[in-house]
């Protein structure tokens, strides 16, 4: 059959939006994503890979291969569908959903759809063939019993699991791996002859050589023993290859950045504005190796003038090079307790693009104007070459301007350990000293106008891991935030802000990062909460941001505040990238985007080319990427981001697993985390570490599971398990495999609240 596209649908296919940025790209360029969508919607009905290549005129065998991967991208990215005929579709969205697939242990899974819509569960059944991380098309096949939409596998679309990490097991003639990541609840049975030299019960990396189906479980062979699993170092290791954390530079990668130097070239400070004598200055932790953030600021008549000066990390990363193909392979730095896999090689995070002090470094500068009541009055992006004054850490910049206040007597205060008495700290800064208090004098005016727009502030518990000989743990201690770190953030967040509406203005395809409002099933759990504490939210079915921090200010003194504050948060959604102006619920703003760590991660740096081709005057249409590339990789970089955090939570539960490891039997307070319907979860204090309360090790007596109220409600004794509430408990059980921890609630603990439920039932 020949295609008669061009009179049949009246769509002339030589016109192409994206020609110019196409022709950038490739050097034998074919039709953009956008033009084939529209060219199939046009000609109503599905197409054959000739009939496309027929139509679009492309003819060397370059052409036909390119638009062949073109094709096949869209595929894997839900955009088209290969139907039993051979030909392409249109993925309709109504019927049809793309997205990526979440594992659950205990085999049931869900689908995260692209479109940023609710997930929809998969159950066992429908999880066979696929694995953690896989893209699948799914149709809506129903609701459950819990309300929850149903998916049914239409297409796997990607494989995204090839390899997996686990303990090695020989039984009953049988070999298999049971995987290190729990999100894969299939083992991997082990080819005949594809053992190697693996033992029982070691560590091995298994490579999947048959992708599981409706009726059989993943095949592998042992590629790699990796050792005894307790061993030093061995969980991250283990989380690394669970994960599939890219953690190797390739060789060509290593021979690219052969002519790089630590020095930046003279020819490189070229047609950019000087800043070398400006003071600009680092505000990071104690531990950081890279900076790629400087501040500065300076009073005005109306206001005050903020230099946010960025790493430049896109002048040595070019676009499609062997760097940018690996950074974006990566998205993000992880950061492990004491080790870091980087998205850069260290000659850039640590050398070129950090901004070391007394170096010169390259980067990209937002400049704001900010007036008296702390609103950003107006910005702008320019490039630069700066020479940080000081590399200063958040300990000693709330010594200096915290502690170290001079308003009474000229006496400073002595500062947090480690970060010297605020006067000797003055006096070793003391040419950066008066910028440093203009910059805390402009936080404090914008920190007030931060909390009449309602961007919200948690204050959540994070921990450090303090490691002695060996690498094993001596302590967990809590990292304290200060007002340093505070004043760092709120710089950031505004330079974000103006990333985001100048990329607005300019109309240009950008990733922002967005963060939705709760769903309408989270808000009204919520609601049904907090109305049984007396309490109320107000905006109707809309809250705002603003009301969330109403009802804070409201319970700030009450005992259970920390209670309200943690159902609070987890009525939140997950912020993800996406170019989609959806806005920022947590923050309060329209826009949002990350430009102020394009060292570490891949966002921030498509974010600096978008805003550097609108600085060099160049067309929105000759820009590298068009929105559907942006659709993939904000897609790529979320999971990405999740894949970080999951692995980087792995590692921290191995580790406080094995702390306590020697506390089994012994007895501690804490607080209840979590309630579920099978027992509930408390954090012990002072040691941070959470384990789970069994509904079967609970007092005699049958307990019903309240999602709403977030307890356990007994129905006999009236004994009640409540989030927020503190409890005793023993440590009985650790599991290193597991990474999970079991405890009991201890005896005095249940004679405690048994006891005046008895006498209340006498009366």
């Amino acid at each position: 059959m020949t295609l008669k596209s061009k009179k049949d649908v009246d769509f002339n296919s030589t016109k192409d939006p994206y020609a110019q940025r196409e022709a950038e790209k490739y050097e034998n360029p074919i039709p953009s994503r956008e033009l084939i969508l529209q060219f199939i919607e046009h000609a109503g009905k599905p197409l054959r890979r000739e009939e496309l290549a027929e139509a679009f005129t492309l003819e060397t065998e370059d052409q036909l291969e390119a638009l062949r991967r073109r094709l096949r991208a869209m595929e894997r990215d839900g955009q088209l569908l290969f139907n039993r005929g051979k030909k392409y579709c249109l993925v309709n969205n109504e019927d049809l959903i793309a997205g990526r697939i979440i594992g659950h242990a205990d085999g049931f899974g869900f689908i995260k759809p692209d479109d940023g819509s609710d997930d929809l569960f998969l159950s066992p059944r429908e999880m066979n063939p696929l694995l953690h991380n896989d893209r699948a098309l799914v149709r809506i096949a129903g609701v459950d019993k819990k309300g929850r939409r149903e998916g049914a596998v239409v297409e796997i679309l990607q494989r995204n699991t090839h390899h997996v990490v686990g303990r090695l097991y020989k039984e009953d003639g049988f070999t298999y791996v049971v995987p290190d990541n729990k999100n894969i609840a299939q083992t991997i049975l082990v080819q005949k002859g594809g053992t190697g030299k693996a033992k029982q019960g070691q560590i091995v990396v298994a490579e999947i050589v048959e992708q599981p189906t409706k009726l059989r479980q993943p095949i592998g062979r042992i590629v790699e023993v990796m050792g005894e699993h307790m061993a030093p170092g061995m969980e991250i290791e283990m989380a690394i290859r669970s994960h599939e954390l890219p953690n190797q530079w390739p060789d060509e990668l290593l021979e690219a950045i052969k002519p790089l130097s630590k020095d930046v070239p003279e020819s490189a400070k070229e047609g950019r504005v000087d800043l070398r004598a400006t003071p600009l200055v680092t505000i990071d932790g104690e531990d950081a190796r890279d900076f790629d953030d400087a501040v500065y600021c300076q009073k005005t008549p109306k206001g005050w003038k903020l230099l946010v000066a960025i790493a430049d990390v896109s002048h040595y990363v070019q676009i499609n090079s062997e760097l940018d193909k690996e950074a974006q392979k990566r998205s993000t730095s992880v950061y492990f307790p004491e080790q870091v896999i980087p998205m850069l090689p260290e000659i850039l995070s640590n050398g070129l693009c950090s901004l070391n002090p007394h170096v010169d470094r390259l980067c990209m500068v937002c400049e704001l104007y900010i007036d008296e009541q702390g609103q950003v009055v107006r910005s702008r992006f320019f490039d630069a070459v700066m020479s940080s004054h000081a590399r200063l850490t958040y300990n000693e910049v709330a010594a200096m301007l915290v502690d170290g206040d001079i308003a009474r007597d000229g006496v400073y205060a002595e500062s947090q350990p480690g970060a010297g008495s605020a006067q000797t700290l003055a006096e070793k800064y003391k040419a950066v000293l008066p910028h440093l208090q203009e910059l805390y004098a402009l936080y404090k005016v914008m920190r007030v106008s931060r909390e009449q727009r309602g961007a919200m502030d948690f204050d959540t518990q994070e921990t450090r891991i303090v490691f002695g000989a060996e690498r094993k743990i001596e302590k967990i201690v809590p990292v304290v935030r200060n007002d340093a770190h505070k004043l760092i953030e709120e710089f950031m967040i505004t330079a974000n802000m103006a990333a985001a509406r100048f990329l607005n203005s300019k109309k240009i395809p950008k990733l922002l990062r967005i963060h939705e409002g709760p769903s309408a099933d989270k808000l009204l759990n919520l609601k049904t909460f907090i109305g049984e504490l007396g309490l109320s939210l107000g905006g109707g079915d809309k809250p705002t941001p603003l009301d969330y921090m109403h009802l804070m200010e409201s319970i700030k003194d009450r005992p259970d505040a920390h209670l309200i504050q943690t159902v609070l948060l987890r009525s939140m959604s997950q912020a993800v990238y996406s170019p989609e102006l959806k806005g920022h619920f947590g923050l309060a703003l329209e826009a949002y985007a990350h430009f102020t760590s394009p060292i570490r991660r891949y966002p921030d740096l498509l974010v600096h080319r978008a805003i550097r081709h609108c600085l060099q005057g160049k067309s929105v249409e000759s820009f590298f990427y068009g929105v559907p590339d942006m659709v993939v990789l904000g897609e790529q970089c979320s999971a990405h981001e999740r894949r970080a955090d999951d692995a980087t939570r792995d590692v921290v539960s191995w580790l406080k697993c094995e702390y306590m490891l020697d506390k089994v039997g012994e007895e501690f307070p804490g607080i209840i985390s979590a309630v579920t319907s099978f027992g509930f979860f408390v954090e012990l204090a002072e040691i941070y570490v959470e384990g789970l309360v069994h509904i079967s090790n609970l007092a005699q007596d049958y307990f019903h599971f309240d999602a709403t109220s977030h307890q356990l409600r007994g129905e006999h004794t009236g004994i009640n398990y409540r989030l927020g509430d503190s409890v005793n408990v023993k440590v009985v059980r650790v599991d290193l495999d597991e990474k999970k921890m079991d405890f009991e609630l201890a005896e005095k603990q249940v004679a405690m609240d048994t006891k005046p439920k008895k006498r209340r039932r006498k009366k």
